[in-house]
């Protein structure tokens, strides 16, 4: 399995790190706890029997983490089928996305691979306020001190309900206002498909949203980073599906996902299913995103002064003119003396 997924290339190079090479665990766990991928680098490292180039007590305390997280997980797939039925019961029809939609798709070797947070779902537009009431009505609420919805966000503030592992996100959108003409609840519908009484992603839009959400929705794009559990979700899902023919089904999306798509075939090792669209502008963007793994401090600078530009950015201001809670929103923002102290910091002008 291993093999098929990773090659034998690849695992053959790995071993021979793990054999000869000092690894600084510290900084693995670091990383890989960061970015959500813990448990799936002990699974793989399980499926090969690489676990015994590692210490003792750091393969008890992955195995400790990734049992927790399979629970969870199992917890996450009931629930998300009982909020299935609870939505068909009344004429809706969920789409799931993201973590619990690849959960419920079975593309993982083993469910605790996959670290997840929130059970996200679409609808359509017009089924969004009923969908919202149904589960109100159904003992979810709103977490404390969560800030009331805004018509302008792309999901409904998180809910809960006692005695539910996870918070649900209903998404009525699934990326930023730009983008949404392109890829929107009438794009994903017309090719979902149905697992086990569920509907899910296509594999081609599945692969698309999951770097949508790290290169358009957490700006990835902007700081040429890249969200390592995204990573594995679209190396995986390369396996099922055509990862350039997915990225190029899109229009303005196309660039942004082209480029995540290129950093993904440098970090796995130039995996054929990674395949890409070899652009100038796709060129540059790898330049940029391989120098940041040996000048960290020059990369720092250069976030600091990409989220100044994205707290500040023009369309925020022209958005104003327009829309009263853009107004309200922006003026509460420019009145508060501690987010002038933080921009401050994050210049670098005051400590």
């Amino acid at each position: 399995m291993f093999d098929y997924f990773f090659g034998k290339k690849n695992r053959d190079e790995i071993e021979l790190v793990l054999k000869t090479t000092d690894v600084d665990w510290d900084k693995v766990v670091k990383v890989s706890t960061s970015h959500y991928v813990f448990p799936a680098l002990y699974c793989n490292f399980k499926r090969v029997d690489f676990l015994k180039y590692l210490p003792q007590e750091l393969v008890s305390y992955m195995q400790y983490i990734t049992d927790l997280n399979r629970e969870r997980n199992q917890q996450i797939l009931q629930q998300a089928q009982e909020l299935n039925s609870l939505l068909l019961a009344n004429n809706i029809r969920p789409i799931f996305l993201k973590g619990a939609g690849n959960l419920l798709a079975g593309i993982y070797g083993d469910i605790a691979e996959r670290m997840v947070g929130d059970i996200d779902f679409l609808v359509s537009e017009k089924k969004f306020f009923s969908t919202i009431k149904i589960l109100k009505n159904n003992s979810y609420g709103k977490e404390e001190n969560q800030n009331e919805y805004s018509t302008r966000n792309r999901h409904y503030t998180r809910l809960v309900k006692k005695g539910n592992i996870a918070a649900v996100e209903i998404h009525k959108e699934i990326t930023l206002e730009k983008y949404t003409n392109e890829f929107n609840y009438s794009f994903v519908n017309k090719d979902s498909q149905l697992i086990n009484g569920i509907i899910v992603l296509s594999y081609a839009n599945k692969l698309n949203l999951s770097i949508i959400a790290n290169q358009i929705n957490d700006y990835g794009f902007y700081h040429k980073s890249m969200a390592l559990r995204n990573a594995y979700d679209i190396f995986l899902l390369s396996k099922k599906t055509v990862a350039k023919d997915a990225v190029n089904t899109l229009d303005k999306l196309k660039h942004p996902l082209n480029c995540f798509l290129a950093a993904c075939f440098e970090i796995f090792n130039q995996a054929d299913s990674l395949t890409y669209n070899p652009t100038a502008k796709t060129a540059s963007y790898l330049g940029v995103f391989n120098s940041q793994f040996n000048d960290q401090e020059t990369t720092n600078k250069r976030f600091k002064r990409i989220k100044i530009y994205l707290d500040i950015k023009l369309i925020i201001i022209l958005k104003c003119i327009i829309h009263k809670e853009y107004r309200v929103s922006l003026f509460n923002l420019l009145t508060d003396k501690n987010w002038y102290k933080r921009k401050l910091v994050q210049l670098g002008i005051k400590k």
